[in-house]
């Protein structure tokens, strides 16, 4: 007599192991995954070539799926008062208006400081900001930051210095839900972007390291100082901001 435990056991069906085959297949789709990832970027940097495409950040995206919603009026950038843009490319980055998307001796520095074990300080370029926000994630990480460097010399080969400042200046964020410098400058001092004055510029760049405790409208002693100092190499700009006049 046959034992029913003893059938089933034979008869259950043997666990299936992954062939060759099998893994050669997900490793093509795995190739051909990373490759459209890839050109997601590369396509859309042409698309933002038009004016009157108007870019969303990564930020930005996640609150529409959270349902958040967040605050950006798009604003030309012939439209925003001329010294905020001195004041970001003086206190951001310098040298904008001459480097290729990477500011590479700034960028050496920091890895000479990392290599030997020193505190490092951003070299985050205008360019790699503008990428970041428009492709990646936030956060530090050297994964991140080692696609930010293609990106921002591809970005920039293909975009006028003036359309890639236009894209940062709509797209940075100012505050818990505030993006763009027209929201920015309404929220913060109810005025638009294009009646700023050099002080209300020189605070709300200030603010852009860290726009989330930073308040431009409530600036405490530290902030202010820091502002004065923006406020006077923006006035000193000359040929540091021609690319965007």
């Amino acid at each position: 007599m046959i034992d029913p435990e003893a059938q089933g056991l034979t008869m259950a069906p043997r666990r299936r192991t992954m062939s060759l085959g099998d893994a050669r297949l997900w490793i093509r789709r795995g190739v051909v995954a990373v490759v459209c990832l890839a050109l997601v970027p590369i396509v859309l940097t042409f698309l933002y070539l038009p004016p009157f495409v108007h870019p969303v950040s990564t930020l930005m995206l996640k609150d529409i799926v959270s349902l958040q919603g967040y605050d950006r009026q798009w604003i030309a950038i012939d439209d925003v008062s001329p010294v905020l843009a001195h004041s970001v490319i003086m206190s951001e980055d310098g040298q904008f208006c001459s480097h290729r998307g990477i500011d590479w001796g700034e960028l050496k520095g920091v890895i000479d400081d990392a290599l030997a074990g020193e505190a490092t300080r951003g070299a985050s370029t205008i360019t790699m900001q503008t990428v970041k926000n428009l492709f990646l994630w936030p956060g530090r990480s050297m994964i991140r930051k080692g696609l930010e460097v293609p990106l921002a010399v591809y970005f920039d080969a293909v975009l006028p210095k003036k359309r890639i400042m236009e894209i940062y200046l709509n797209i940075a964020e100012w505050g818990p839900g505030i993006y763009g410098i027209e929201a920015a400058a309404q929220h913060h001092f109810g005025v638009s972007a294009s009646k700023l004055t050099a002080r209300q510029a020189a605070l709300l760049t200030v603010a852009l390291p860290n726009p989330i405790d930073r308040n431009p409208a409530k600036a405490g002693p530290g902030l202010k100082r820091v502002a004065n100092v923006v406020q006077r190499r923006a006035s000193r700009a000359g040929g540091y901001v021609g690319c965007v006049e």
